[in-house]
């Protein structure tokens, strides 16, 4: 294990933590904590964590610690911290529900093509597309989690991203 799995491990162990803080507000624990502070603390763990999903792929390409166990469970912690947003805000009523059928169904998909490739002994790399609606969803999620006007927009802007990305990774992959 080096530092990027490490903080893609971490990740993936702060995903459930932000999902438990969305949907189990009438939990005894929480008994006597406004609202907003819950909104406050899901957004600090989702933040953490995307900050570690920057740090991890920096880390890996800089100090060339890029590994097989890297390459699946990066995306895998990517997967799990956006499910457990996206799932959360719909159990608030905060996100689109087509918004959100449309990302994860995109997610879904270009994982099945991912796994395709994987099994031709190819590799489908992402585009800035995908880098950029990963950034967008992040920055949605924050917003609607923390309940700020313009997450309804950001969450828009992350679905025409994820297809547009979606399209590239087919278009790549067909090449």
């Amino acid at each position: 294990m080096n530092l990027p799995n490490i903080l893609a491990s971490f990740r993936i162990a702060l995903a459930p933590l932000m999902f438990f803080l969305l949907v189990e507000r009438d939990n005894p624990i929480f008994n006597g904590v406004h609202i907003s502070w819950l909104d406050f603390f899901a957004a600090l763990v989702f933040v953490i964590a995307s900050v570690t999903d920057f740090f991890d792929g920096f880390i890996a390409r800089q100090w060339q610690q890029m590994t097989k166990l890297g390459s699946i469970l990066d995306p895998l912690a990517d997967k799990l911290l956006m499910l457990s947003g996206f799932l959360g805000l719909l159990y608030l009523q905060r996100a689109n529900v087509w918004a959100i059928f449309l990302i994860l169904s995109r997610e879904f998909f270009i994982t099945g093509i991912r796994v395709v490739a994987a099994s031709e002994k190819r590799s489908v790399k992402a585009s800035f597309a995908g880098k950029a609606k990963t950034v967008a969803q992040m920055f949605a999620i924050g917003f609607l989690i923390m309940n700020w006007s313009g997450g309804d927009i950001l969450l828009w802007l992350s679905v025409i991203l994820a297809l547009y990305s979606g399209y590239e990774y087919v278009r790549e992959y067909l090449k």
